[in-house]
């Protein structure tokens, strides 16, 4: 409004001209903020929507489909493992069990230790004599 009024009285001065630039600033550096943000929004957008619709698509090659079904048969059987390796022999199951009490030993552990557990600390006051 200020700047009208400076052209209808005929006073356009180079402070006048800096000033109307001063109030357009704010505006475009708005504009120049918001549109890269707005651009890394769509496209990730757009990825999403890539990543998003090869999974509900159908798999349609063989191989795809063969890593599903394995992925799909490692869980079931992790899950009937009960928390232990999966296919594991008697000889890999002793291997694992002489690796953890190594490491029980070497960090204090042993027969009765619970590991799990967070240490006890007792700090005493040293004694000062008088």
């Amino acid at each position: 409004m200020w700047v009208s009024v400076v052209y209808r009285v005929g006073i356009l001065t180079d402070a006048s001209i800096s000033c109307s630039t001063y109030f357009q600033r704010p505006k475009r550096m708005i504009v120049t903020r918001v549109i890269p943000e707005v651009r890394s929004l769509q496209t990730a957008l757009r990825r999403n929507y890539g990543v998003s619709a090869v999974m509900m698509k159908k798999v349609a090659d063989p191989i795809q489909q063969l890593f599903v079904d394995k992925i799909q048969e490692y869980s079931k059987k992790s899950k009937t493992a009960g928390g232990k390796l999966v296919d594991a022999t008697p000889a890999v199951d002793k291997q694992l069990q002489q690796e953890l009490d190594k490491v029980a030993r070497q960090y204090g552990g042993g027969a009765g230790v619970d590991m799990t557990k967070f240490p006890d600390f007792k700090f005493e006051d040293p004694k000062v004599e008088v």
